[in-house]
Order: C-alpha cells, then sequence, then structure tokens
C-alpha cells in the first residue's frame, strides 16, 4: 500500500507538472508579437485604423503589434490567410464589412465568414464620402445626377474592389438615382484615390478617414456623406439623404477578429484591452479626428452585429438583382 501511495503521489505531480505549463502559457498571453493583418494597402482607412489602435494595443498588452498588409481580391486575400493562420490568438484580422458581404458578393470563397472566425470587438463605424474631381463642375448630388442621367456610362467611379465598401455604397447610389456609372475596382481606396486626384477616375465613394483631408485641402471635392448624419470633421456636408436621396444610408465598420478556435484567453485579453482603450478620451478624439465613429463593445454584441450586417448584404444583393461575381 506504501508502494501504491507513492507512486499515486508521483504520477499526480508529474500530472500537475504538465499542466503548469499550459496555465502559465495561458495567464502569460500575449508572450510573443502578434500580427495584425490588414486586407488592404497601406494608406487607406483601415491600415490607419489598425496601426492607431495596434500602436495602443502594443503598449497594454507588453508585445509588438505587428501590421501586416496583405491586399487582393478586395480583401478576401487577407481574410483567408487569417481564417488559416494558427489558432493561437498571435495571428488577428482588421475586419470590416466586407466580412460580411463578400459571402453574398462572390459565388465562390475560399472560407465561411460566419463560421471561420471568432468576432473581437466593434472597434468603429465609417461613414463614405461622396468626393468628385474638381475638374467637373458639380457643386451638389443634384447636379451630379443630372448630368449622370444625361451621359450615361460617361462618368468613372472608383472603389477599393468589388464588394467592398466604396462600390456597394456607389451600387445604392446608382440604383436609387437611377444613373449608370463606370465602376473601376482596385486593390484598395489608396490607390483608387491616387487616380482620382490625378484625373484618372471622376469620383469615388471614399472612406471618411482618408476622404476628408483631401477633401478639406481642396485637391477633391466632397458634395455628400453616406451616413444619416453630417461628420463633425465636414459639418458643412450634407447626408446624401439630405442631398435629395430620400432614405439613403450607409455606413461600413471596422473591427478585430481571430481565427475561430482562438483559446478564449486570448480574446477575452485583446478585447478588455481594446475596450479599455476606446473608453480614454485619448483614444476617442483620435478616432473622431479621422472621421470614425467609436462603438465598442461587449464580445456578442460584436457578434450580433456582424450577423445582423451579414443579413443586411444578402437583402442588398437580392433587392438590386446582383449576381454573385
Amino acid at each position: 500500500m506504501k508502494n501504491i501511495f507513492h507512486l499515486s503521489i508521483a504520477l499526480l505531480a508529474a500530472g500537475l507538472a504538465c499542466v503548469a505549463p499550459i496555465a502559465s502559457a495561458q495567464n502569460t498571453y500575449p508572450s510573443k508579437p502578434i500580427k495584425l493583418v490588414v486586407t488592404y494597402p497601406p494608406g487607406g482607412s483601415n491600415d490607419m485604423v489598425a496601426r492607431l489602435v495596434g500602436q495602443k494595443l502594443s503598449e497594454s498588452l507588453g508585445q509588438p503589434i505587428l501590421v501586416d498588409n496583405k491586399p487582393g481580391a478586395s480583401g478576401n486575400i487577407g481574410i483567408d490567410y487569417v481564417a488559416k493562420a494558427p489558432k493561437d490568438g498571435y495571428t488577428l484580422l482588421l475586419a470590416h464589412a466586407g466580412l460580411a458581404s463578400s459571402k453574398h458578393i462572390y459565388a465562390k470563397l475560399p472560407y465561411e465568414p460566419l463560421k471561420d472566425f471568432a468576432p473581437i470587438i466593434h472597434i468603429a463605424n465609417q461613414p463614405n464620402v461622396l468626393v468628385v474631381n474638381p475638374k467637373w463642375p458639380f457643386k451638389d448630388v443634384s447636379e451630379l445626377v443630372a448630368y449622370a442621367k444625361a451621359n450615361p456610362g460617361k462618368l468613372t467611379v472608383g472603389n477599393s474592389g468589388i464588394g467592398g465598401p466604396q462600390d456597394i455604397s456607389a451600387q445604392m447610389f446608382m440604383r436609387m438615382t437611377g444613373t449608370d456609372m463606370l465602376s473601376v475596382s482596385y486593390k484598395g481606396g489608396a490607390p483608387a484615390l491616387a487616380d482620382l486626384m490625378a484625373g484618372q477616375i471622376d469620383l469615388m465613394f471614399e472612406t471618411s478617414p482618408t476622404a476628408v483631408p483631401i477633401a478639406k485641402s481642396g485637391k477633391l471635392r466632397a458634395l455628400a456623406v453616406t451616413g444619416d448624419k453630417r461628420l463633425l470633421t465636414l459639418p458643412d456636408v450634407p447626408t446624401v439623404a439630405e442631398a435629395g436621396v430620400k432614405g439613403y444610408k450607409y455606413v461600413a465598420w471596422v473591427g478585430l477578429a481571430a481565427p475561430a478556435g482562438t483559446p478564449p484567453d486570448a480574446i477575452a485579453k485583446v478585447h478588455d484591452q481594446v475596450q479599455k482603450l476606446l473608453s480614454t478620451s485619448e483614444m476617442q478624439k483620435q478616432i473622431t479626428d479621422i472621421s470614425l465613429e467609436v462603438t465598442g463593445g461587449s464580445v456578442n454584441s460584436f457578434v450580433a452585429f456582424l450577423r445582423k450586417d451579414y443579413d443586411f448584404y444578402a437583402k442588398f444583393v437580392k433587392d438590386f438583382n446582383i449576381t454573385p461575381q
């Protein structure tokens, strides 16, 4: 009996020795740098948010947040990369509206938006701004619509890729105004914006963080914003609905997500730290200053939001008779 007792103690000790490193690893997350994947090129609004939040999150977690731009296929290359990344909490996605829309815009996807990701936190909402190259005389939306109706297919409207926020807001605008403009897709908002300023394309429903400062500089003319209220950074620019397109409203968003199966403690740690950051007056000002609306909230509220947005795009594609690519 004495030998059995000693053997039991030895086995228990061995078992605790195996459990201890696991518990320690969980308690010390993160213990190495975290990769934050942005699915568009540097310089766009998603990249701006990733670097802003990433810098502060790095300070609070005590580990570097490495922003990794993986553009292409309207964001699907980067999204798929994260879906197939190790489920260890060290690869995160700067999620955006494309995560909700792609399933309905594309006939085939290499990932399942609602199954392959663990939502972490809804960071901010992001309206777009209808901006035109100053070579055009349009001073308001009504003048733009009148010209577009009289000249179908002549105006070119840029976007960051099929199914992206710029494309969706432009498609909604054309359907609701009865206009026909030529859509030109790029690998991100930044290159599209560069061509717009150079006069290679005519207009764009660009994301607010990048559109506002350029509009203020006079390099582009802002005609309207796509949300249901005016931007604090562009108080004199009406909403599209105020400008005459009744019922028009489109707002994109940004958040954080991880591959499905990522340890709950890692999800909770990242969520809690980002929520704390979003609660500070400093971060709220920084996000508001780039023309975004701070949201935040629980993991569950972001899960519900993503499902609702997913359903919105399903209805959008059906209502506007859009054929998946």
